[in-house]
């Protein structure tokens, strides 16, 4: 059956709404059923956030990022990688905070913090050697377990304290784990559908392809952190919100360039050049930053998420101006999310 252009263009509009729906409703059941588990377990919803939230919203991810070394475009892994930390940072963080301002507990969030600061300096540190074997990605890859491990210890010792939290109305553990599975399956549904309806909808209206690939990768990827820190922050749950930052953060290096590399190692000839020279520096840039705003400010209100917003437009601009002006967008880039 063939379908004329305009009826794709309503079927592509289509497929934007069902995504933006199943990102909503995903994100609500994820974040009620992450509350209900860790007050279940006694498990801090900081912890909740970092793990189990910060695992499910990461799944585009590695899915593109899996996709796109399987299609011998590993490098493609990096630049989604970084690209996701910035985005989560400045994008995911600013809409949030534009929306809902979020306090926080320093002390609470020191060691996750630490975290995804030492992952990100590793990640630096592999972009400057230039080499990612796949022994340094099953290295990455036992480290992230050790930390989730070492995680659940504290909490089971006591030392990671829950807080009061409002728990949502489940019948029972498997109904709020049912829920909690249920919202990040959404979730990456979700972001599959806006992904491929925003891709078909570009190219009706007549944006180049690669454009189209490379704008859709960054966001699209992201969406899902995005919805879920949104409906956390409007439910308060800062914790939430904060961990699933931290988390997907360092989800992103250890688990995304972990499993990529051992998949096929990671060479040299893979990391386009503006990679090493702006981007990594960018990523390095804003976590501090964001590091530095959880320390020291303890609060995310309106002014600074107007300000991480417009940050997170003025670098996509000088990305795709740099991209484009030098004509080196990888053309496999679109035939990943096909």
């Amino acid at each position: 059956m063939n379908y004329t252009e305009d009826q794709i263009f309503i079927l592509a509009l289509g497929a934007l709404g069902l995504g933006m729906y199943l990102l909503y409703k995903g994100g609500d059941w994820t974040i009620d059923g992450a509350i209900y588990v860790a007050r279940r377990f006694g498990i801090s919803p900081l912890v909740i956030g970092f793990t189990i939230v910060a695992a499910g919203t990461s799944l585009p991810e590695l899915i593109v990022s899996i996709n796109a070394n399987l299609t011998g475009s590993p490098g493609i892994a990096i630049g989604n990688v970084i690209g996701s930390n910035v985005a989560n940072i400045l994008l995911v963080i600013g809409a949030t905070a534009f929306v809902a301002t979020m306090h926080v507990s320093p002390r609470a969030i020191l060691r996750d913090t630490i975290a995804m600061l030492v992952a990100t300096f590793l990640m630096v540190g592999l972009m400057l050697y230039g080499h990612i074997s796949q022994l340094t990605g099953g290295l990455m890859l036992v480290a992230l377990v050790l930390y989730l491990l070492w995680q659940y210890s504290m909490v089971s010792k006591g030392k990671i304290e829950s807080s009061d939290i409002e728990v949502p109305d489940f019948k029972n553990l498997g109904h709020g784990l049912l829920f909690l599975i249920l919202g990040m399956l959404a979730i990456a549904l979700g972001a599959e559908f806006l992904v491929r309806g925003a891709k078909v909808s570009a190219e009706i209206i007549g944006v180049p392809e690669d454009v189209i690939g490379l704008s859709v990768i960054a966001l699209g990827t992201s969406l899902p952190e995005l919805s879920t820190c949104i409906i956390a922050a409007m439910k308060r749950q800062s914790d939430i919100v904060i961990g699933n930052i931290l988390g997907s953060n360092f989800f992103n290096i250890m688990m995304i360039i972990g499993v990529t590399a051992l998949i096929k190692p990671i060479q040299n000839s893979d990391i386009a050049h503006q990679v090493v020279t702006l981007d990594i520096w960018v990523m390095l840039g804003i976590t501090l930053l964001f590091t530095a705003i959880l320390m020291f400010v303890k609060q995310f209100n309106r002014f600074i998420g107007i300000i991480f917003i417009s940050g997170y437009v003025v670098y996509i601009g000088l990305i795709y101006a740099i991209y484009l002006s030098a004509d080196i967008i990888d053309p496999n880039l679109v035939e990943i999310i096909k």
